[in-house]
């Protein structure tokens, strides 16, 4: 087998409701008055600012990239990750998102999560296990927390 590719979503999405952006906005402007009653006027248009935006991200479906895993090393996108560069791997299928999870030897953005989709978890576990050691991991609590709260 020379590589397997496959097409899935950048990330987990989920819908959000109107209560998710009322409960957003209440927490954002508690923060923002907040700042603003202990005299710190720029915290709180960051706050603002920062809420606005992420709002809009997370009503934004997610794009679907191409994912590709060759013998030199995997590519999403078109960004190319070497696998000189990737410590271990571990394929996720417990739940309801299927993902691979890729740890990277640069402390900076250690982990890189790929959604499986509709590729083979076992084929995908088979071809890796050939190049880099498995090793069981999940994401980090940041990246739980988010899934989590629906972003």
């Amino acid at each position: 087998m020379e590589k397997i590719e496959w097409r899935a979503p950048q990330y987990i999405h989920t819908e959000k409701t109107g209560d998710w952006y009322w409960i957003v906005g209440i927490i954002t402007v508690t923060i923002a008055l907040i700042s603003i009653i202990v005299g710190n006027l720029i915290f709180a248009l960051l706050i603002l600012v920062s809420s606005f935006t992420l709002s809009l991200f997370a009503s934004k479906p997610p794009e679907t990239v191409q994912n590709e895993i060759g013998a030199g090393g995997i590519k999403k996108d078109e960004t190319f990750y070497p696998f000189e560069n990737l410590e271990s791997f571990w394929v996720e299928t417990g739940d309801k998102y299927p993902r691979l999870i890729l740890k990277q030897k640069q402390k900076l953005a250690q982990y890189l999560v790929l959604l499986i989709d509709f590729a083979d978890a076992g084929e995908i576990r088979e071809f890796l296990s050939q190049h880099i050691p498995e090793e069981k991991m999940s994401e980090s609590i940041f990246e739980k927390l988010l899934i989590y709260f629906g972003f």
